[in-house]
C-alpha cells in the first residue's frame, strides 16, 4: 500500500437536479420523476468503416462521453444520477474509459481528456444545474490524480487540471492550488526527458542520474522501513523475469531516499541488492517539487536509453506488467 495522502476534495455540487426544483413543478411532473427509470449508459458505436484495433481504440478513447455530454440532454442529474445514468455506472464507465486510455498513444489520451472537459463544460454552460461537469472534476481528481489510484496518471490528469485552473467558478485559494497541481503535473511527462539530479552513495561519492548507462531505468523513490517499498523490493530481487533484465545489464535500478534520516536508510542498506545503485539526496532538492513532484512514497518511474520518461509515477502493479513484457 502507498503512504496515504488525502484525496484531492471534489468540485463544489452546483445542483441537486437538473430541473429548477421540485416547487415549481406541477403534480404531473412530480410523479414522473418519482417513477423515473434510469437510463442504460449511451455506449459509443464504432463507424462501420474502422476495421484496424488502433483505429478503434483511438476512436473510443475521443468518442466515448460524446452521447452522455450532449447539452440537448434534459435529464435527472443529482446524487443518484448523471444525466439519467446512475452515477456508479458513470464511474465505472469511467475506469473502464481509463483502460482504454492505456492503450492508444499519450498524445491521443492527452486530447480525449481534454475533449472530455470541454464536452462537460458545455454542458454546464447550456444548463448550470446538470452535474455532468461536477461529476467529471470529481472522477478526474479520484482517477488520474489520487496518488493511491492504481489508475493514476499525471499526463491523463493534467489536460484536464489546466483547463479546470482556469474555470470562472473557483476562489483563488482552489485556483492556486489547481495551478500547483498543474504545474507538478508538467514535470517529467512521458516521452520527455527526466530531470537530471545528483544523489550519494553509502560511501559518500556523487553521481547523476545520466551517470548511469543502460537500456533501461528504474527510478525507485523509496523509504526505509516502508512496507509497500518492501514489496518492491521484493519483486525486483526475487521475480526471474525482472532479476534476469537487472543481472544482464538492460535494467538500471536507481533506488533513492529523498527525505533526512540518513542513519536509518544506511541501516537499511543490507536490503539493498548491491547491484543497484542506491543514494541519497544531499541537498534535499528532490523533496522541493520543484524538478519531480514526489506525492507519495513508493514512487516508480521507467526511462530509456536516453533517459526519456516511458512510465511516470507508474502504479506498481502496471510497472511489473511493463517489465514482464520487454521486448529488447
Amino acid at each position: 500500500m502507498r503512504i496515504n495522502l488525502m484525496i484531492i476534495a471534489a468540485a463544489a455540487v452546483f445542483a441537486a437536479a437538473c430541473s429548477n426544483g421540485a416547487s415549481q413543478k406541477n403534480e404531473k411532473e412530480v410523479k414522473a420523476e418519482q417513477k423515473f427509470q434510469a437510463l442504460p449508459f449511451p455506449d459509443v458505436q464504432l463507424p462501420g468503416v474502422i476495421s484496424d484495433q488502433r483505429d478503434a481504440m483511438n476512436y473510443l478513447a475521443e468518442n466515448y462521453w460524446n452521447g452522455l455530454t450532449q447539452t440537448s440532454r434534459n435529464y435527472p442529474c443529482d446524487s443518484l444520477y448523471v444525466s439519467g445514468v446512475e452515477k456508479g455506472i458513470v464511474e465505472q464507465k469511467f475506469a473502464d474509459w481509463t483502460f482504454v486510455l492505456d492503450n492508444v498513444d499519450i498524445s491521443v489520451a492527452r486530447k480525449s481528456v481534454g475533449k472530455l472537459y470541454d464536452l462537460a463544460y458545455a454542458c454546464e454552460a447550456a444548463n448550470p444545474s446538470s452535474n455532468v461537469f461536477e461529476t467529471f472534476v470529481e472522477l478526474s481528481q479520484k482517477y488520474f490524480y489520487d496518488p493511491n489510484s492504481p489508475m493514476r496518471n499525471e499526463d491523463y490528469y493534467l489536460p484536464f487540471v489546466s483547463r479546470y485552473a482556469s474555470y470562472e467558478g473557483l476562489s483563488e485559494v482552489e485556483r492556486g492550488r489547481f495551478e500547483r497541481e498543474a504545474r507538478l503535473c508538467g514535470l517529467n511527462m512521458i516521452g520527455t526527458k527526466a530531470s537530471d539530479f545528483r544523489f550519494a552513495d553509502k560511501n559518500g561519492r556523487m553521481r547523476n542520474l545520466y551517470d548511469i548507462k543502460a537500456p533501461y531505468t528504474l527510478l525507485f523513490f523509496s523509504n526505509p522501513g516502508c512496507e509497500a517499498c518492501m514489496e518492491i523490493i521484493t519483486v525486483l530481487r526475487e521475480d526471474p523475469v525482472i532479476s534476469n533484465l537487472i543481472s544482464a545489464g538492460v535494467l538500471a535500478v536507481v533506488n533513492v531516499y529523498i527525505d533526512e534520516d540518513i542513519q536509518a536508510w544506511r541501516s537499511y542498506m543490507p536490503v539493498y541488492p548491491e547491484e543497484w545503485y542506491n543514494g541519497f539526496d544531499p541537498d534535499f532538492v528532490l523533496r522541493s517539487n520543484e524538478i519531480y513532484a514526489v506525492r507519495a512514497i513508493p514512487s516508480l518511474y521507467l526511462l530509456d536509453h536516453e533517459k526519456r520518461v516511458i512510465l511516470k509515477d507508474a502504479p506498481e502493479d502496471k510497472m511489473f506488467n511493463y517489465l514482464y513484457n520487454f521486448q529488447y
